[in-house]
């Protein structure tokens, strides 16, 4: 039987982070991979013949210090010098275009309101951001180190200033919208910068929740939350980070699918041994790290008989029901936006926080809506390998699809969602119909069964006050330990949270070192 001082379940790009840190570090590393290809959700896929894309269609915050520390840049990721506009689509083909400054139809006040707003929520984020890479202390029976580092963060806060620490209390757990509404006069303005303290998660910009922690999350990095999409696409980093990995001295095994965590012991004295393929096959390790998502990994991987009946039931109530479809369209051209020269940048159709709201709405009770929101991109602008020449790809993240639809995912409701987001699309781009070749409508439940994530939720569990920091996923398994001896969680599912970042699987691997 193979021994290994470290398994990896799963080679999404936290799980191959990890790996790397650990290899390099003189650890003896598998990671294990039940798809074909690594990567996850960022895996780039054939979706029609000689078309491809990856439902993490953009690279908003990935870490720069795991870039340095792994070197990736050597192992050939290359970081694009451009960042990617978000353009708010206006129905009457009036937009609004963000990037360092606010440009299109919004008043000079809007524009000058955004220029203070933006500085001050940068100057938050930056405080905030090396807690997203270190390990949030448990409340209560700290360490000396734990305390140090709950120190820091209220010395990170102390040096805003009293006027920026105030204002930082004050909004933390705001609903977006109350903070849009502050600053902002343009209907359409606030309702593509609400857009990214809400993708991917059960939340709207009235919901009395995070929405404004998750922006400053996004916003921590270099590129303060703004959008790259690599020369080859998310290919190029999961490219980069399996090199990494496999010249650190680890291996990747794909088609490589866990049936069991193997567990030795009772709740008095438990301790994982390694893990059983559904093939059979068993493989023995010191360290088993689980980079898929909690559900998956306590309740079926590791099963509930080892587990106390009080943690199974926070794991089992995590909020991890996937509200976001993704459609990808290959076109036999160019599609023609009405208002834009050229349809490059991240295009978010969302005209008031009202139309999101609404959407919302009808996904609480298990509907999708006629009137979708989405955010587009045609990737095949910036990565010419995505599609033959001539053609173009578009990729959609369609908002508020729910997981636990009414009646179910059947054909009929995969036939209207998908009619009913192209002709949102068709009102900005009147010539795409005459463009499809073929296209792909992946509801939660297909990302669910097609990526094994419980629920299609991106994010493992949403970001949320109550799932996030030292409660992310759950108390006894937010500090990437486990109430199992030797079982590790370094997924989307812990501190901080989802997106590709990296830190999830950075910081597990600090924990482990130590």
């Amino acid at each position: 039987m193979p021994t290994f001082d470290a398994i990896i379940i799963g080679a999404g790009h936290n799980g191959l982070v990890c790996a790397a840190y650990l290899a390099k570090s003189g650890m003896k590393t598998l990671v294990v991979e039940g798809a074909q290809y690594p990567g996850g959700l960022a895996q780039t896929r054939e979706f029609h013949p000689d078309f491809h894309a990856s439902v993490a269609h953009t690279i908003s915050h990935f870490s720069s210090k795991i870039i340095r520390d792994l070197r990736l840049q050597k192992h050939g990721y290359k970081k694009p010098n451009e960042f990617l506009p978000t353009i708010g689509m206006g129905e009457n083909s009036e937009h609004v275009f963000i990037s360092d400054e606010v440009t299109g139809c919004i008043s000079d006040k809007d524009a000058d309101n955004y220029k203070s707003y933006e500085k001050r929520m940068r100057r938050l984020a930056k405080a905030l951001a090396p807690f997203w890479s270190e390990t949030m202390p448990r409340v209560g029976n700290n360490n000396a180190s734990e305390l140090i580092t709950f120190a820091k963060l209220g010395l990170k806060l102390r040096l805003l200033g009293k006027d920026d620490m105030h204002e930082f209390l004050r909004i933390a757990s705001l609903p977006i919208r109350d903070l849009l509404d502050e600053h902002f006069e343009s209907e359409l303005l606030k309702a593509s910068l609400s857009w990214d303290s809400l993708i991917g998660s059960k939340i709207a910009p009235r919901s009395p929740n995070s929405a404004v922690l998750t922006l400053l999350y996004r916003m921590a990095e270099q590129s303060r939350g703004r959008h790259i999409i690599p020369a080859s696409g998310s290919k190029q980093l999961i490219d980069s980070l399996c090199k990494a990995v496999t010249s650190a001295g680890a291996e990747v095994r794909c088609s490589a699918e866990v049936d069991k965590i193997l567990v030795n012991g009772n709740r008095e004295g438990l301790r994982t041994t390694g893990i059983r393929l559904t093939n059979g096959e068993t493989i023995s390790a010191d360290h088993i790290i689980s980079a898929v998502d909690p559900k998956q990994t306590f309740l079926h991987l590791v099963g509930v008989d080892y587990l106390d009946i009080g943690f199974t039931n926070r794991i089992g109530r995590l909020r991890s029901d996937g509200y976001v479809a993704k459609l990808h369209l290959a076109l036999d051209g160019m599609p023609e936006f009405t208002g834009l020269d050229k349809a490059a940048g991240r295009l978010i159709i969302a005209p008031t926080m009202d139309s999101i709201e609404f959407a919302f709405d009808e996904a609480k009770y298990g509907n999708y809506t006629e009137h979708p929101v989405m955010e587009i991109v045609i990737p095949s602008i910036y990565n010419h390998s995505l599609a033959p020449d001539g053609k173009h790809v578009l990729s959609a993240h369609v908002m508020y699809m729910p997981h636990n639809l009414k009646g179910g995912w059947t054909t009929e409701a995969h036939a209207i969602a998908t009619q009913n987001a192209l002709k949102t699309i068709t009102k900005y781009a009147p010539n795409i119909p005459d463009k499809i070749l073929g296209y792909e409508f992946l509801s939660p439940t297909d990302l669910e069964r097609e990526f094994h994530v419980t629920g299609g939720h991106w994010h493992h569990a949403d970001i949320a006050m109550d799932q996030m920091l030292m409660m992310r996923p759950t108390y006894e398994a937010a500090q990437y330990r486990t109430p199992i001896p030797g079982l590790y969680l370094c997924g989307a599912g812990c501190h901080p949270g989802g997106d590709i970042t990296g830190l999830a699987g950075h910081n597990a691997a600090q924990e482990i070192l130590k």
